[in-house]
């Protein structure tokens, strides 16, 4: 958990980093801002096109090589980031990007059904996702310094941002190739007893259970109930990157300096933090899931439309944190669902093509909450929008858990097959 931990740190640090480049990027490569949204999310479009095809490659050759693999690519291109000449240039790093990363997060969630039994996955899930907010923290901190050393060796301080977050990256990819077991039968640090517990204990969840797991894993694309799944969890990326994107120029707002609007933002990401600790665990002590997922989307929608409402920057910015906190801590709990119908290839499938169309609300956010923006001529009413997105996503949490429920109990009863 410590090594996923850090290697998703270091990737959320190169997604977020453009966020922070942007503050000069934008006047440098004369890009406008609904310019800079269209090229900082075609990203998620290339995460959208090649996130299956890439779990399934996961599945098959071990999350060792394959992590490596994705490592090394996304840290290349990140530091060629940094050379950018114009808007062409940097609207095909950034899909290459996206291609490249493609697959690590769905990787890891279906690596966790491997190592995890069911209990344990969400707070796993929300030990791993508090990494995104570390390196939200840790990318807030150093990416205001970064563009503090504008002309050092001769390039802006936009470029620092890039090369300096993208090396990163590139040496850790040799040490996972190097310590990353595939599974846990190759797990150094566990003896025969314990294999053979966690075997046992997977392989009775497995059999206590209707799971799907089809001979041809792409057939879990036109499964109802991960395709619902993928509708729902739209909401939650589009509000985490709409806000996370635009954050640091909600602050800049303020009249802070560069190095200032870094630190400042470490406070929404300390929220984040302890939100994700904390809602996962109280999920698995209660066995509730439903309420764990809608309840903190509500206080995100709520937090977001308060920050337009309320008077006065200091309350503005703590809504905000209370929002990031209600946006992200539900999701650890949405993770732990598809596990419990989907195994093998199979859930690998299916959780990618749950996270690629649900990041589509990524590229939604990076390009029509800079157009609100224009239109509105405001940096806060594009939270309204966000806002209202979550508030849909509350109402589909209810729906869908419904739905899954029922056939659940439909095919453990026998009322209908399991397709293979």
């Amino acid at each position: 958990m410590p090594l996923l931990g850090l290697m998703y740190l270091i990737a959320y640090i190169d997604r977020q980093n453009v966020s922070y480049a942007k503050l000069q990027m934008v006047g440098d490569l004369g890009l406008s801002e609904a310019a800079y949204g269209f090229g900082a999310s075609l990203f998620f479009l290339a995460y959208f096109l090649f996130e299956v095809p890439s779990n399934v490659i996961l599945e098959r050759v071990g999350a060792r090589v394959w992590f490596t693999r994705i490592m090394a690519t996304w840290g290349i291109i990140t530091i060629l980031l940094g050379f950018s000449t114009g808007p062409v240039m940097f609207y095909v790093l950034r899909f290459l990007l996206g291609a490249a990363e493609a697959g690590f997060f769905p990787g890891v969630l279906y690596a966790l059904t491997l190592w995890f039994p069911q209990a344990y996955r969400g707070r796993m899930v929300g030990w791993f996702m508090i990494a995104s907010a570390v390196a939200n923290a840790v990318g807030a901190a150093i990416g205001g310094a970064l563009l503090d050393l504008d002309g050092t060796m001769g390039y802006r301080g936009w470029q620092w941002v890039f090369i300096a977050t993208g090396v990163p990256a590139v040496l850790l990819a040799a040490v996972v190739f190097l310590i990353l077991p595939d599974r846990p039968e190759k797990a150094p640090w566990l003896d025969a007893g314990q294999k053979k517990w966690l075997a046992d204990t997977l392989a009775r969840e497995e059999g206590g259970a209707t799971h799907t797991d089809h001979g041809n894993p792409f057939r879990v694309l036109a499964d109802t109930r991960v395709v619902l799944l993928a509708l729902l969890y739209v909401a939650f990326p589009l509000a985490a990157y709409g806000l996370s994107y635009w954050l640091p120029t909600v602050v800049k707002g303020f009249g802070v300096s560069n190095t200032m609007n870094g630190f400042i933002n470490i406070i929404p990401w300390i929220c984040v933090a302890l939100a994700l600790w904390w809602v996962p665990r109280h999920a698995a002590r209660t066995g509730e899931t439903t309420w764990h997922i809608a309840g903190p989307a509500l206080v995100g929608a709520l937090g977001l439309i308060l920050s337009v409402v309320l008077p006065g920057d200091a309350v503005k910015f703590a809504c905000l944190c209370v929002a990031a906190a209600g946006i992200f801590s539900g999701q650890p709990v949405f993770w732990s669902l598809p596990p419990t119908f989907l195994r093998g290839a199979t859930a690998a499938a299916g959780i990618a093509m749950i996270n690629s169309v649900g990041n589509l609300g990524g590229f939604i956010a990076q390009n029509v909450v800079p157009w609100i923006g224009d239109v509105s001529g405001s940096k806060l009413v594009p939270m309204l929008f966000l806002a209202a997105c979550l508030l849909v996503g509350v109402v589909m949490v209810f729906v869908v858990q419904g739905i899954l429920k029922r056939r659940t109990l439909a095919e453990a009863g026998g009322l209908a097959p399991v397709r293979r």
